[in-house]
């Protein structure tokens, strides 16, 4: 199957979700039956917080991108395309994550995303990382129409 990011922005070089990014993350979300979002994410080495667990920076990342991932499905649902020269209809407002517990470095960690407000204009999106069945980070994200200027 192929993810929301292959699908809907291929092209893009983001880190996190950008499939045109060599070196970048790859993200790749999925919808499930139940209008959760969902991926799967295998943490590099090379994320350790120098203490043996996912570094926090990493896991905003994925947390924003995979967020992401539910607002341009949404956008593409409803048909809100980008605006002018827009690379994307929406962008990242916001994201207020909260660290819950340690997240492993190197066991897949699964991240669920879920829609909690959605108009043209703004969406809000709760987003968690989850591994052994727990929370380990949640954030809730801010996404807001991306109108260019001339």
């Amino acid at each position: 199957m192929i993810s929301i990011q292959e699908r809907l922005y291929p092209d893009l070089s983001c880190f996190g979700c950008g499939h045109a990014n060599s070196r970048g993350l790859r993200l790749r979300s999925y919808p499930g039956d139940d209008g959760v979002v969902t991926a799967t994410f295998t943490p590099w080495p090379e994320h350790d917080n120098g203490i043996g667990f996912l570094n926090g920076g990493i896991i905003c990342t994925v947390l924003d991108c995979h967020s992401a991932a539910a607002v341009m499905l949404e956008a593409d649902r409803r048909g809100w395309k980008p605006l002018g020269d827009a690379a994307l209809p929406y962008v990242t407002a916001g994201l207020a994550v909260r660290y819950l517990r340690p997240s492993p470095l190197y066991d897949p960690v699964e991240l669920l995303a879920s829609l909690r407000e959605v108009s043209e204009t703004q969406m809000t999106v709760d987003v968690s990382l989850v591994w052994d069945d727990k929370p380990r980070a949640e954030a809730t994200a801010q996404w807001r129409r991306w109108r260019p200027r001339a």
